[in-house]
C-alpha cells in the first residue's frame, strides 16, 4: 500500500461544527498526512497563496500536495476521496445537479453562521 500525498487544509477553528467534522474526519480516515491550519492564525501563509483573510473564512482551502489549492465542494470531495466509507458519497457530491445546488446551501450556511457569530 502507498502513502497518499500530505494534504494542508486551512479551516476555521474557531468554529465547533468545523471542529467537530474535524474529528470525524480524522477518526474516519486514520490519516497522519492531513495537516489542519486555523485560517486565524495563518493570515501571512494563506495570503502569501493568494487567499484572503475573509475568503478563507467563507470557504474550506485545502492545499494538495504539488501545492494546488482547491476551495469550497472541491476541497470536501478530495478529502472524502481520501477515505474508503466517504468515497460513494464523494461521487455523489460531484454530480452536476448535485454539485450546484450543494454549493449554493454551503455559502448561504457559512454565511449565516459567521454574521451569527459577529464575524462577517
Amino acid at each position: 500500500m502507498t502513502a497518499r500525498p500530505a494534504l494542508t487544509v486551512y479551516y476555521d477553528a474557531a468554529c465547533p461544527r468545523c471542529r467537530r467534522d474535524r474529528r470525524r474526519y480524522e477518526r474516519l480516515a486514520g490519516d497522519r498526512a492531513v495537516t489542519w491550519l486555523d485560517v486565524s492564525r495563518h493570515g501571512e501563509r494563506l495570503r502569501a497563496r493568494g487567499i484572503a483573510p475573509r475568503d478563507a473564512l467563507l470557504s474550506l482551502h485545502v492545499e494538495d500536495a504539488r501545492g494546488d489549492l482547491h476551495e469550497g465542494l472541491d476541497a470536501y470531495i478530495l478529502l472524502m476521496r481520501r477515505v474508503p466509507v466517504l468515497r460513494p458519497l464523494a461521487a455523489v457530491i460531484g454530480w452536476p445537479l448535485i454539485k450546484p445546488a450543494l454549493a449554493g446551501w454551503y455559502r448561504r450556511s457559512v454565511r449565516r453562521r459567521l454574521r451569527r457569530q459577529g464575524r462577517l
